[in-house]
């Protein structure tokens, strides 16, 4: 029976998406390596589930087919290290026969180009081994270009020797900085380069025709994939509601493996050392196992490598984001856990004595995540948890306190339960719709306020950063789009995009192989007022820093998004417009004076510098005086801002910190952006610029 649109989207909302991967033992003989008639039945269906179901309609033809060809090859080789320039010529003549191949399900080409990239690694990893015999002199002037994402593919063996000696002289001096003695150094690359070829040895022909289905579909649009039967059985592992393990989502980005986000109530976020951009390149099981060096793995396999039983310890070996690809890295302790909803409920504060309006009392509730007790619901259980019922009930205490106003805190908040986003907001608004969803046939459906009535009437605000999406936009955009409150902080991740999964099987009658299944894009977000929030994300009534260029973050930064669109606006009530000029000027003048909102445009101005780095120097003395002079800056600022607050920074030397002082120093950070909400709000109220409802009308 076919599930309505409604509840699958509550549904796919709710999972937290991983990656997983089983272990590859047995090495593939290169011969085996080819095209088997179920990889023929698999792409067959894939397209016939594409043109049928997928939001963006599917077109095979030579420009399309040109596009599959470039994202397999960079999923291959993404920094451009293995294939010559002739090569890719080579295959870019095919084309034509590539693009009718496909169509009638053919994938030989994507197993010819595997074999060919195959002895093209084995042939690198020898020569970078042989790098290895003898000493590199780190006084020489010279650059490496880490991000060859978008170089020319080198034209001749000489070329690519070239590349791969810079590359592994770069190696050998980020563990040099990081204190490894030579003999360290060589140990450590040599076991790096030969899982390298090992790997890729190990690949099946499954692995094969995974990669270039994700390639396939990503062609299509980012969050399309497809999944074989053995990465299906470990997503279904991960999608159970006891997730064991570090509750952190991460991408593969080149050779190394980046944290995307943390999720709330999980070991990683709780212990406040691992953040969005961080790079794990080390994994060591229990406090004395060896750390085991996973740059260059596949995703699949990092995660299987840091996945592990409840109470059970896991070491990372992690390089922030902070201090570029050549920095310092840090050893974290995480012990495994279960990810429960307790762990995520939102929780309230409030702030008094405010600078600016020393009478009032301003509400705070952070909501990590829109969570809601499936399970419990589905049981019949009268109290099963949601991000609605704990909210009303801290609206409810925060009321009997005595507030003035109230904020909502989304920052990082990166969705969750379309249910949750819904009723959430039919606390704060009478009656009313809250968002639409469009389909792949344009077929529209409309999410309503579930209850008459308002919880909370009074001055409210939205707080949001970067990292609010998805749900987080939707209720977002909804109290901007009946003007109810104000939005403050940052553009949004701009996540407007519903994925489903479909399994294959039931494609093919008489059942058989397990041939997988595909994640794919079959609806799209629509606010009240027409506009998708896709792309654009939601943008803030009243911005704070560090909000400057989101190009780079979030759905933005990825590659064939869908575009922002838009469609009618619905009926609904609106609240008399605010007047958000003065908010702003206001805002401005106290930003422009806090040393906390200074030390986050610092640190946002270096990080954006180090993303912007596509080479760094291989000169010891250079490499190790800019490291320095960012740690200097970064650490200059915080502590800065940290000595307003009347608190004693930790040093960054110290080897065993007080764990409460690091908390203390977190807390007061993130509380930056917050506190200026409370005080926008609050210059709101006194200025009696506050929602006050008038008719219905259409925007």
């Amino acid at each position: 029976m076919r599930l309505s649109l409604r509840i699958l989207i509550a549904i796919l909302l709710a999972l937290l998406v991983t990656g997983a991967g089983l272990a590859r033992q047995q090495e593939v003989a290169l011969a085996e390596l080819s095209p088997e008639h179920r990889h023929m039945q698999m792409m067959l269906v894939m397209n016939n589930v594409f043109e049928r179901h997928h939001y963006r309609k599917l077109s095979l033809d030579r420009p399309f087919t040109a596009e599959v060809l470039d994202n397999y090859l960079g999923a291959l080789d993404p920094n451009r290290s293995f294939f010559l320039a002739r090569d890719v010529e080579r295959f870019e003549r095919n084309l034509g026969r590539i693009a009718e191949d496909l169509r009638q399900g053919q994938v030989a080409a994507a197993f010819d180009i595997f074999r060919l990239y195959r002895m093209r690694v084995e042939h690198q990893v020898d020569y970078a081994l042989k790098l290895l015999e003898r000493p590199f002199d780190f006084s020489v002037e010279e650059t490496y270009a880490f991000d060859r994402s978008e170089a020319p593919w080198a034209t001749s063996d000489v070329e690519l020797d070239e590349i791969w000696r810079k590359r592994v002289k770069n190696d050998a001096l980020s563990l040099r900085l990081a204190g490894k003695d030579d003999e360290g150094i060589r140990e450590q690359l040599r076991k790096r380069y030969e899982g390298v070829a090992r790997r890729v040895r190990q690949s099946t022909g499954d692995d094969v025709f995974e990669m270039f289905a994700n390639a396939f579909g990503q062609t299509l649009e980012p969050h399309t994939s497809f999944m074989s039967a053995a990465t299906s059985e470990n997503f279904d592992i991960s999608m159970r509601l006891s997730l064991e393990g570090i509750g952190a989502v991460l991408r593969a980005d080149n050779d190394l493996t980046v944290v995307q986000r943390t999720i709330p109530g999980g070991p990683a976020a709780e212990s406040g050392q691992i953040h969005s951009g961080d790079r794990i390149v080390g994994v060591g099981e229990g406090s004395e196992g060896a750390i085991e060096d996973v740059v260059g793995w596949r995703l699949q396999d990092v995660v299987d490598k840091i996945r592990g039983p409840k109470g059970s310890l896991v070491r990372l070996q992690v390089l922030p984001r902070a201090v570029g690809p050549d920095g310092p890295t840090r050893e974290i302790k995480l012990v495994r856990n279960e990810i429960k909803l307790e762990d995520q409920a939102a929780h309230a504060r409030v702030f008094d004595g405010l600078d600016n309006a020393p009478g009032l009392r301003i509400g705070v509730i952070e909501i990590a995540a829109f969570y809601r007790d499936f399970q419990g619901e589905s049981e019949g259980r009268k109290d099963f948890r949601s991000t609605t019922r704990d909210v009303r009930q801290l609206v409810e205490d925060l009321e009997e306190q005595g507030i003035d106003g109230l904020v909502i805190d989304l920052r990082g908040n990166g969705g969750g339960s379309l249910t949750e986003a819904t009723a959430l907001t039919g606390l704060f608004i009478d009656r009313g719709p809250v968002v639409q969803i469009r389909d792949s046939a344009g077929r529209l459906e409309i999410e309503k306020d579930p209850e008459p009535g308002v919880v909370y009437s009074g001055p409210l605000a939205v707080l949001v950063d970067r990292d609010s999406a998805s749900a987080s936009e939707i209720f977002a955009g909804a109290i901007q789009d009946y003007a109810r409150g104000l939005v403050i902080g940052e553009p949004t991740f701009g996540k407007g995009t519903v994925q489903t999964l479909i399994d294959l099987n039931r494609y093919v009658p008489g059942g058989g192989a397990d041939l997988g299944r595909l994640r794919l894009t079959m609806a799209q977000f629509y606010r009240v007022s027409g506009g998708s929030t896709q792309l654009r994300g939601v943008e803030p009534d009243v911005p704070l820093p560090p909000a400057g260029d989101v190009a780079d973050h979030g759905e933005r930064s990825l590659e064939n998004p869908l575009p922002w669109t838009q469609i009618a606006a619905l009926d609904h009530a609106r609240f008399e417009s605010l007047d958000v000029a003065e908010l702003r000027r206001r805002s401005a003048r106290r930003v422009t004076q806090d040393p906390g909102f200074r030390m986050l445009v610092s640190r946002d101005a270096i990080l954006a510098e180090i993303a912007d780095e596509q080479e760094v120097s291989l000169r010891e003395a250079d490499r190790r005086a800019e490291t320095k002079r960012r740690e200097r800056l970064l650490e200059e600022q915080k502590n800065a801002f940290l000595r307003t607050r009347g608190i004693t920074p930790v040093p960054p030397e110290e080897e065993h910190p007080d764990e409460e002082a690091l908390e203390q120093e977190r807390e007061a950070i993130a509380g930056i952006q917050l506190e200026e909400a409370a005080r926008i709000l609050a210059d709101a109220v006194q200025a009696d610029n506050v929602h006050r409802p008038r008719a219905a009308m259409r925007d």
